[in-house]
C-alpha cells in the first residue's frame, strides 16, 4: 500500500512538471508566433483596440448616465410650507397680556412629520433663508422683498427613505394641522422616476448589445488570423500532435492579442474620464449630483477592458480552432 502511494505521488509530480514545461513552451511559442505573423497580429490588435475603445466610451457614458438618473431620483424631496402665523419653531410666544410664555405648540408639526415611518430626515428652512437662496440664484432683484415684504413661507424639507415613498409622505403631511401647502414635484417627480427607470433598462440592454458586437468583431478578426495559418495546423496534425498541444499556443496568442489591444483603450479612458470628471464634477456638485468617483470607476473600467479583451481573444481562438481540429 505504501508503494502504491509513493507511485501515485511520483506520477502526480511528473504530471505537474510536464504541465508546467508545456505551459512555458506554449507561452514562448505564442510570443514567437505573434512576432512571426507581424501584419496579421497588428491587424488583430488594431481591431481589438478600436472595438474596446468604443465599448469603453459607450459603457462609461451609460454607467454615469444611470448614476446621474439615480441621483436625480434620490434628490426628489417633499417641501412643506407652514402657515404664515405658524409658531412651530418658536420656543416661546407672547400671551394675551404681552407676557413671554413657553410655546405649547413648539415643534408640534416637526414631530408629527418626523414620526412618519418613511421619513429619513426633516430640515427647517426659514423664509429668510429661502429668500437669500433665491437672491443668490436669480439675482439682486429679490432684495426688494427683504424684511417684512418677504412673501415666502417657512418650510420643512423632507427626505424620504426611498424615492417611491415621496407621494405617500406628501399625502400624509398635507393632513397635518398648520401646514399651508405641500409640494413633491408632482409631474416633474413622475418624469424623473420614469427617466431613471428608462436609463437603467435601456442602458443595460445597450451595453449587452455592445458587448455581443465586440465579441463577434474580435472573434472574427482572430478567426481570420487562424484561417491564414490553417496549413501550419494541418502539418502539426499530420506529424501526430495532439489537439491540446496544437490549441495551446493559439489560445495564449488570442489572450495576448486581447491583452495588447486593451492597453490603448485603457489609457484613453483614463485620460478622457479624468478630463470629464474635473470639468463636470464641480457644477454637478452644486445640484447634489455626481459622476462615479475616479478612484472607483477607472480601476473597474480598465480591469473590465483587459478582462474582456483577454477572455474574448481566448474564446475567439478556441472557437476558430475547433473547425480545424475536427477529425
Amino acid at each position: 500500500q505504501l508503494k502504491t502511494v509513493e507511485w501515485y505521488v511520483m506520477n502526480m509530480k511528473e504530471s505537474t512538471d510536464t504541465m508546467i514545461r508545456r505551459f512555458f513552451r506554449h507561452f514562448l511559442e505564442s510570443l514567437k508566433s505573434l512576432k512571426r505573423n507581424g501584419w496579421m497580429t497588428i491587424a488583430a490588435i488594431s481591431s481589438v483596440t478600436i472595438t474596446l475603445i468604443l465599448v469603453g466610451i459607450f459603457a462609461s457614458v451609460i454607467v454615469n448616465t444611470a448614476k446621474l438618473a439615480s441621483d436625480l431620483e434620490n434628490n426628489v424631496r417633499v417641501n412643506v410650507y407652514l402657515r404664515a402665523d405658524s409658531t412651530d419653531q418658536q420656543e416661546t410666544v407672547l400671551n394675551d397680556v404681552g407676557e413671554t410664555v413657553p410655546n405649547e405648540s413648539y415643534l408640534a408639526i416637526y414631530n408629527q412629520i418626523s414620526d412618519l415611518p418613511d421619513v429619513a430626515s426633516v430640515t427647517y428652512s426659514s423664509k429668510d433663508e429661502q429668500l437669500q437662496h433665491l437672491t443668490e440664484t436669480l439675482g439682486e432683484t429679490w432684495n426688494l422683498f427683504a424684511g417684512d415684504a418677504n412673501p415666502l413661507y417657512d418650510a420643512y424639507i423632507i427626505e424620504t427613505k426611498t424615492p417611491e415613498a415621496v407621494k405617500t409622505v406628501a399625502a400624509a403631511v398635507a393632513k397635518i394641522d398648520g401646514v399651508s401647502e405641500v409640494r413633491d414635484g408632482e409631474v416633474e417627480t413622475e418624469r424623473i422616476f420614469k427617466l431613471a427607470d428608462l436609463v437603467r433598462t435601456w442602458g443595460l440592454v445597450a451595453t449587452a448589445l455592445l458587448l455581443v458586437t465586440a465579441i463577434l468583431l474580435i472573434s472574427n478578426t482572430i478567426r481570420i488570423t487562424i484561417i491564414s495559418r490553417s496549413r501550419e495546423i494541418q502539418i502539426m496534425r499530420l506529424v501526430g500532435a495532439k489537439n491540446s498541444y496544437i490549441r495551446g499556443p493559439f489560445l495564449l496568442e488570442g489572450a495576448w492579442v486581447g491583452l495588447l489591444g486593451a492597453i490603448a483603450p485603457s489609457a484613453l479612458i483614463y485620460f478622457l474620464y479624468q478630463i470629464a470628471y474635473q470639468s463636470v464634477a464641480p457644477s454637478l456638485a452644486t445640484q447634489n449630483l455626481s459622476l462615479i468617483p475616479m478612484n472607483i470607476f477607472v480601476p473597474i473600467m480598465i480591469g473590465s477592458l483587459f478582462l474582456v479583451g483577454i477572455v474574448i481573444g481566448s474564446l475567439g481562438s478556441m472557437i476558430s480552432m475547433s473547425r480545424f481540429l475536427k477529425i
